[in-house]
């Protein structure tokens, strides 16, 4: 049997697959309602930044799953909104 050479990236259902998995992992590392003062919460902030990081290379995008401070979906800026206050 042939081998095939490996592609240099993953493909874009590949990486719909990736980002589902990444997001599932994403809310449970965030879930659990941990002391910041424990080990445990350190590690999983260790690996969430990974994570995101790891999402950001793969992508080349900003991690669309994070929700900051936020009480709602995130969305994007409207055209021709001036937000400024004027």
């Amino acid at each position: 049997m042939a081998r095939s050479k490996p592609s240099k990236q993953l493909s874009l259902e590949e990486i719909e697959r990736f980002l589902t998995a990444a997001e599932a992992l994403h809310k449970s590392i965030i879930k659990p309602f941990i002391s910041p003062h424990c080990d445990h919460y350190r590690s999983t902030r260790i690996l969430h930044e990974v994570l995101l990081k790891t999402v950001r290379e793969v992508t080349g995008k900003e991690v669309e799953f994070i929700q900051w401070n936020t009480t709602g979906p995130v969305r994007a800026p409207v055209a021709g909104f001036d937000s400024g206050g004027t």
